[in-house]
């Protein structure tokens, strides 16, 4: 459960860095760019994602095991997943952010921890108990508080709230797919993670940047000042990734999901450490929500109760 929480925590530090980079030159310096500020931010994330994946692998010496790990069945629905996750799950993201707003997308895609759950139960046969649905509805709650902007509205409401659902389908087939795949001895977490990174980057590189016509942009980007505070939020993301898929793989998916989205409220703190920014209190409030709601989803009581009894009231399974 710690891991998973660090997911969260590392992935809160992730989002305020990357943010500081968006708010430089090269991703504000005219109407084009700041249109493909998400799209080329998300491939320079994911392709230094890539290279920290690379240098941990090699320093573990597992490049062998990491081509053995693609070659497998199990590997290939990794990749698949990073495909889900990240240029259907990230595109449909920031399209609905561009649609409809960050806060109303915020709270959209925040609801992927439930379907995940939903996926979960059906082709992983994970259940959830009672309380632990409850909790997962607490810290739903506890982000739709902090993703609400009061009057924030979009150019095309509809269309981003489609581009929104493609995000929350992308992200909760992602974590359910390799909770799949990693279900195999010979895919660990971080066999998973490098081929989930080079996959993203790759198709980002070869397909969308081309299509939305961003190689300018990205290359003006990987010159400028902007790129070491890329790298840097990268290896926040490589870490967050880490663990989160570690998460995957000891507790599952249905409740690595909850904690992992317990970024939101993170990054609250991470907020007022590197851009002296208060919450009010009411955000303040929302994170407690979340974390606590996380916490409980995740926790599984079965054995805890020394008399045998479940918080749902019955024997689960």
């Amino acid at each position: 459960m710690i891991t998973g929480l660090m997911a969260g925590v590392f992935w809160a530090a992730d989002t305020v860095i990357l943010g500081i980079a968006l708010a430089m030159t090269p991703f504000v310096s005219s109407r084009e760019a700041v249109f493909l500020a998400p799209f080329v931010s998300t491939f320079l994330h994911d392709f230094c994602s890539a290279l920290w994946m690379l240098l941990y692998t090699g320093i573990r010496r597992q490049f062998g095991a990491v081509r053995r790990a693609l070659g497998t069945r199990s590997g290939k629905f990794i990749a698949l997943g990073a495909l889900l996750g990240g240029p259907v799950g990230m595109s449909g993201y920031v399209a609905a952010i561009y649609f409809m707003g960050a806060g109303y997308t915020s709270i959209v895609s925040s609801v992927f921890p439930a379907f995940g759950a939903l996926f979960s139960s059906i082709f992983l046969k994970e259940k959830m108990r009672g309380c632990q649905m409850a909790g997962l509805a607490v810290s739903l709650l506890g982000v739709t508080g902090l993703g609400y902007t009061p009057g924030e509205t979009g150019e095309n409401y509809l269309l981003g709230f489609l581009c929104a659902a493609v995000c929350v389908l992308g992200w909760s087939l992602e974590a359910v797919i390799c909770a799949y795949g990693m279900r195999d001895p010979e895919v660990t977490n971080e066999h998973a993670l490098m081929i989930r990174q080079a996959v993203s980057a790759v198709f980002y590189g070869i397909v969308i940047l081309p299509v939305v016509k961003g190689w300018g942009v990205a290359v003006s980007a990987s010159i400028s000042e902007a790129m070491p505070v890329i790298l840097a939020a990268a290896f926040f993301g490589t870490a967050s990734y880490l663990c989160y898929y570690l998460a995957i793989h000891r507790l599952g998916a249905s409740r690595a999901m909850p904690l992992d989205v317990t970024y939101s409220a993170w990054a609250l703190v991470f907020g007022a450490i590197f851009l002296d920014t208060v919450p009010a209190w009411s955000s303040v409030m929302f994170g407690i929500l979340t974390v606590c709601g996380s916490i409980v989803a995740a926790t599984d009581l079965n054995g805890l109760s020394t008399r045998g009894k479940s918080c749902s009231g019955d024997g689960g399974v």
